[in-house]
């Protein structure tokens, strides 16, 4: 029997070579309705920026030592940034839509203290969930075992079709994706990162790692088109990491991979570009220390390093709420 007959695979009755790929074609893929899915987060339990009493004095009188002594380093550089025009750039991750702080976040954009949003390809989908239907987060140990984990429809074929349209590769795939979010009728585009940075005129970056989110494996997903935009989008966050430069902050907020290494091939560039980027500080907001956000963000970029561990449900709103009540 030839190694090819062992290990031959079928698929819808045929019998397929080892090398053949899975073909993953609209007749193929049996969606779901995004709208019928179950989610595990919707549009209820977000946090309200609105609702503030006296953080900034609950911070400074917290002990200064360890996470006391760090969060006030952290609102200090974020209030100096504020004040030079320096970059205050915040990398995030997913679960940061996932816990709710979208509307403090959106603040902290609007007065000033956010310069660039850098996100992986995760967070744009929450992000569009959450803006289209105004719940997300599928419950994947469930949906996994019977293949519909993935399967939305709305987000296969809208969102895979936005982040593979004709502008990717001109203004980027968070440009395009917050520019038709801000566009459309979706009934909670409010809530919306990438739109409220669209019509805030600030860039927001896509940083994909192809075939490690639930859009890409959708027929209306162009890994070519995303590629360029993609492509895009690191060039546009070079830029706004050199703006570091003299006392700018890079927050890495939920991101244990892609973002951190994204961030230090980019110190790398600007730095052969010929800018020393000095004085600047590095920030991780996570509910665990990791290796890379250790690495790439505190250690090797030779900032000032802040790490505070904790949930970002609570440190993104005491941080908001600290900064937002003094204006």
């Amino acid at each position: 029997m030839s190694f090819a007959r062992t290990t031959g695979r079928r698929l819808h009755g045929q019998t397929m070579s080892p090398t053949d790929p899975i073909d993953p074609g609209p007749v193929r893929l049996k969606t779901v309705s995004l709208l019928a899915r179950r989610h595990l987060m919707n549009w209820r339990q977000v946090g309200d920026p609105g609702r503030r009493a006296g953080l900034s004095a609950f911070v400074d009188a917290l002990p200064d030592i360890l996470a006391g002594r760090s969060l006030r380093q952290l609102l200090a550089a974020l209030r100096r940034g504020r004040g030079s025009s320096r970059g205050l750039v915040w990398g995030l991750g997913a679960h940061v839509v996932k816990t709710g702080v979208s509307p403090y976040l959106i603040e902290l954009m609007k007065h000033g203290f956010v310069t660039h949003l850098a996100v992986n390809g995760a967070l744009v989908i929450h992000d569009f969930e959450l803006a289209y239907c105004g719940e997300t987060s599928e419950d994947v140990a469930e949906s996994i075992r019977d293949g519909s984990f993935g399967m939305a429809r709305e987000t296969g074929d809208v969102l895979g079709a936005l982040l593979s349209g004709p502008e990717t590769a001109r203004i980027g795939l968070g440009n395009s994706v917050g520019k038709a979010i801000a566009a459309s009728d979706y009934p909670y585009r409010r809530l919306s990162l990438l739109a409220a940075a669209h019509d805030l005129g600030l860039p927001v970056t896509v940083h994909v790692a192809l075939g490690t989110d639930v859009v890409h494996f959708h027929p209306a997903c162009d890994w070519a088109a995303m590629g360029r935009g993609a492509r895009r989008d690191f060039d546009l966050f070079v830029d706004s990491v050199a703006r570091l430069d003299g006392g700018g902050v890079y927050l890495n907020v939920g991101s244990a991979v892609v973002l951190p290494e994204v961030f230090l091939k980019a110190v790398s560039v600007v730095r052969n570009l010929g800018t020393a980027l000095g004085e600047f500080n590095t920030v991780v907001l996570d509910m665990l220390d990791q290796y890379r956000t250790r690495e790439n963000v505190l250690c090797r970029p030779g900032g000032v390093g802040i790490r505070i561990t904790g949930h970002h449900e609570i440190l993104v709103p005491l941080i908001a709420g600290a900064l937002l009540e003094e204006l």
